[in-house]
């Protein structure tokens, strides 16, 4: 049946439902597009004048603006359809509400293959404050990421369904409620098959993550970048806070100790090895003196085989960087990594069985150009486009 002979034709009732399921779907999609009055009187039109798809089809085809890319992709095998944030190109990045890389927020993690998730917490610091405010900030700056990865080619947006879920609801006056809260709330992530992009807050919350993570995977690989080892056992008489989640975590058996690797190890410690329990443990530890003046790509290569097939988590402390390019962090050190080093190790992390990643300890009170957390941004980009399933252009 022809498409422009169909006007004097009555709908089934079927055929409505469809065709208004159907505009639904589009004008949710098209709603941050330009000229979309147009459009949408367009396919008002077609529905009073068809009763058939393919007479949608021709009638809205006639006036939508062909120059623009398709901003559906859908999911070869099941046709189902991804979150795609929309392009700078055509909505002002200034505008709407924040969201990690402008994509939609929802409440839950169900339907979801990754998921943006804030822990805004700064209880556990033992120097300068203000990570909790890291979640906001990261989300405000990520509105300069988009869509493809143009050095590694990675296409996340046809590959995961992939939102931003929100915040975890911290206690900011109890820490050990806050650390039962993350847990909680990571376990119900983690039941729906959904990997979690967490963006911090201190590093205590890498501790609940990863009570959450071991239930459901058994002990996980670690890759874990930082200034800090993170291991310490008591501070003034607290074992819960940024300096103790890795040392609680081997405690509580949460990893598997022969594949963690810390990388970028430094500064002043209070003893003159402040990495022998780590090594004891069996970690691999990686002091920045080992990074200085040359590429990780090599490194990573031999993390990769010694992480193996299993589940890894990976977790990155901005203050892993040198403070000239991430000043706005609770516990910086000199001589830190380059962020090419930092790319170069969430790119080594391609082929890893990644269960889930973190970014943590942005503070932007010590940062107000904005840098440090849009460099959190990217990272954490960077961590989605190493996820498993990713598809690459060649």
């Amino acid at each position: 049946m022809k498409s422009g002979k169909t006007c004097n034709k009555k709908l089934s009732e079927k055929s409505v439902q469809h065709l208004l399921q159907l505009l639904t779907m589009i004008l949710s999609l098209l709603k941050n597009v330009r000229n979309r009055t147009e459009i949408r009187g367009a396919l008002r039109s077609c529905l009073k004048n068809t009763n058939t798809f393919s007479g949608l089809s021709t009638a809205s085809t006639d006036s939508f603006d062909r120059r623009r890319p398709d901003i559906t992709p859908a999911r070869k095998y099941t046709g189902k359809r991804y979150n795609v944030p929309p392009s700078a190109e055509f909505v002002a990045r200034v505008s709407g509400i924040a969201t990690m890389g402008k994509l939609p927020y929802q409440e839950t993690a169900n339907g979801l293959d990754a998921a943006f998730i804030g822990v805004p917490i700064d209880t556990g610091t033992s120097n300068r404050p203000g990570a909790r405010f890291g979640p906001r900030q990261i989300r405000a700056e990520s509105a300069m990421l988009r869509a493809y990865n143009s050095g590694t080619r990675a296409a996340p947006y046809e590959s995961l369904m992939v939102a931003d879920i929100g915040d975890v609801n911290v206690n900011v006056y109890d820490l050990k409620d806050t650390c039962k809260r993350i847990r909680e709330a990571f376990r119900s992530v983690l039941a729906t098959g959904c990997i979690p992009l967490t963006m911090g807050g201190d590093h205590t919350i890498a501790y609940p993550i990863l009570q959450a993570v071991a239930d459901k995977h058994g002990p996980v690989g670690l890759v874990h970048v930082d200034a800090h080892a993170d291991t310490s056992d008591v501070v003034l008489g607290e074992k819960i806070g940024h300096g103790t989640p890795f040392r609680r975590c081997v405690e509580e058996g949460l990893l598997d100790c022969k594949r963690v690797v810390q990388i970028g190890l430094r500064g002043t410690g209070y003893s003159p090895d402040a990495y022998e329990w780590s090594r004891a443990q069996g970690f691999r530890v990686v002091q920045v003196e080992e990074c200085w003046f040359k590429s990780l790509a090599p490194l990573m290569a031999e993390v990769r085989t010694q992480m193996g097939s299993g589940p890894v988590y990976l977790s990155f402390d901005i203050d892993a960087l040198d403070p000239a390019f991430a000043p706005g962090t609770g516990t910086p050190e000199i001589a830190g990594l380059t962020p090419i080093q930092g790319l170069e190790i969430i790119r080594g992390c391609r082929g890893l069985n990644l269960v889930g990643c973190d970014l943590v300890e942005v503070s932007p009170p010590y940062d107000t150009t904005g840098n440090t957390a849009l460099t959190a941004a990217n990272l954490l980009f960077e961590m989605m486009c190493v996820l498993p399933k990713m598809k690459y252009y060649d």
